[in-house]
């Protein structure tokens, strides 16, 4: 029994002991297990930690960043190459090179540098041209439909005339590819001429510096009666100038079966899309100048106040048009007009003066000069902007060409006072090209069915400097009519 008691007894002891050792220590690792836990998560949410996530993430945004800005400095380079190509295409081997140059690091760019030299070498082999060779053609409106403006010429009038003084589009596009071939390059009337003025505010002219390769020859192009007369109706003529959805200049044209299409119809989209194709048929980017009248409005909008004021002495074309549009509105018109010159300004062309109602100069008393130059002014001028060139209509003159614009020509003071600098007739000579300290002026030859017809059949050679007649006449062209 005491055995018993005493084995008991330990026992007891050895259970106690257990339980004080377990609440000793237990609670230990227990804390551990828990701080373990505790340290786990707050490790997992540490700044060190994040910071280094942070930084693999910031990598790869910045690996994102970089991708697109390389990408970028290629575009940007493939863009100036490009730009640099063109200019040098039409010439401007200065603005070419500045382009080049202006790239960052072109320095270590082997094509870039290459292209600069190239660049230089092409500018030194160029030289001046002479202004007083340089040539001046004109057209007036194209003709679209030749067998519907052509036809009929024994009993039309009309078509007479058509036949005589207009181009037709087949034309137009051979004439201005032979020159292409035969190295002709447009220039712009006003790079004849250094213009300065002097504190009195006198514009002085002394000659333009051209440089062009040796094999190259320059010209000027104007373009006549940009109007689409009331006269030009149902004979296969664009009707108007419009602005396509890339805000470039084009032409409306009306088909015989009376729909309307827009497209390539005359001188200006023509000759705008050969030099997107050659730009190296233009000096630094030139294209042709635009002799305005008014008496029918401009650019095939009815923009003369005679529309709304409908005076007693209206020409009958004009009562005619009116009737059939009885929603004419003069302001909407005219706003109209301005923004497809406004587009085709933008386009490089620039405005003329034709007298407001082709008006022969020569003839026409001071008073009638000076009324006529007062509707162009108030009917055109707001809407094409001012102008320093004034294109003679019938090619009269305000002088002889031996003789010039002297001190007492009192027309020429007139129209000098009225900012007219640029004088431009009509003359059949290769060159006819006049400067003097206060003006300039120069003759135009007329690329027309006359000159065409009669110098394929070898009756005239007045051409043969810029292309062939008989490759390049209209088959469709009937025989012309001598003046």
């Amino acid at each position: 029994m005491q055995k018993r008691l005493i084995i008991t007894f330990f026992m007891l002891l050895l259970i106690t002991g257990a339980g004080v050792l377990a609440a000793v220590f237990l609670p230990k690792d227990d804390e551990k297990a828990e701080t373990g836990k505790k340290d786990a998560i707050e490790a997992s949410a540490k700044p060190a930690d994040k910071k280094k996530d942070s930084t693999q993430v910031d990598q790869h945004e910045e690996t994102k960043k970089e991708q697109p800005q390389e990408e970028n400095s290629s575009d940007m380079r493939t863009a100036v190459l490009s730009e640099a190509e063109l200019l040098a295409a039409g010439y401007d081997y200065d603005a070419a090179i500045e382009t080049l140059k202006s790239f960052q690091g072109y320095e270590d760019d082997s094509e870039m540098t290459a292209r600069v030299a190239d660049y230089e070498t092409k500018k030194a082999s160029c030289v001046p041209v002479n202004i007083n060779e340089v040539t001046h053609v004109f057209y007036h409106s194209l003709v679209v439909d030749p067998e519907l403006c052509f036809a009929n010429q024994e009993t039309d009038r009309q078509a007479v005339g058509n036949n005589q003084w207009m181009t037709t589009i087949d034309e137009f596009n051979k004439i201005t590819q032979e020159m292409y071939d035969r190295g002709y390059v447009l220039v712009d009337l006003h790079d004849l001429v250094e213009e300065t003025t002097d504190d009195s505010g006198n514009v002085h002219f002394k000659e333009g510096t051209i440089m062009l390769p040796p094999d190259k020859k320059a010209f000027v192009l104007s373009i006549d009666d940009l109007s689409y007369y009331h006269s030009y109706d149902g004979y296969g003529y664009a009707s108007k100038m419009v602005v396509d959805e890339n805000g470039k200049p084009k032409c409306e044209y009306i088909q015989r079966d009376g729909t309307t299409v827009v497209g390539d119809f005359d001188v200006i989209p023509l000759m705008d899309k050969f030099l997107e194709e050659h730009p190296d048929a233009a000096y630094k980017g030139a294209k042709g100048t635009i002799a305005l009248t008014g008496y029918n409005g401009i650019l095939g909008y009815r923009t003369d106040i005679s529309y709304q004021t409908v005076p007693a002495d209206i020409d009958e074309d004009k009562r005619k048009w009116l009737e059939a549009h009885p929603d004419f509105d003069l302001e909407t018109e005219r706003a109209q007009a301005k923004a497809v010159a406004d587009a085709i300004k933008a386009d490089g062309w620039k405005f003329a003066s034709h007298t407001w109602g082709h008006m022969k100069v020569g003839d026409a008393s001071m008073e009638r000069i000076q009324a006529d130059t007062e509707k162009w002014k108030e009917n055109v001028e707001p809407l094409v902007g001012p102008t320093d060139t004034i294109i003679f209509a019938h090619g009269q003159d305000l002088a002889e060409w031996t003789t010039g614009y002297t001190a007492d020509n009192a027309k020429f003071n007139y129209l000098k006072e009225q900012g007219f600098n640029y004088y431009c007739n009509v003359d059949s000579k290769q060159y006819s090209v006049q400067l003097e300290d206060n003006y300039f002026r120069q003759g135009r030859r007329n690329l027309d069915g006359y000159r065409i017809y009669f110098n394929s059949i070898g009756e005239m050679d007045s051409v043969g400097d810029l292309f062939n007649a008989s490759d390049v006449i209209d088959p469709k062209r009937p025989p012309v009519q001598h003046l």
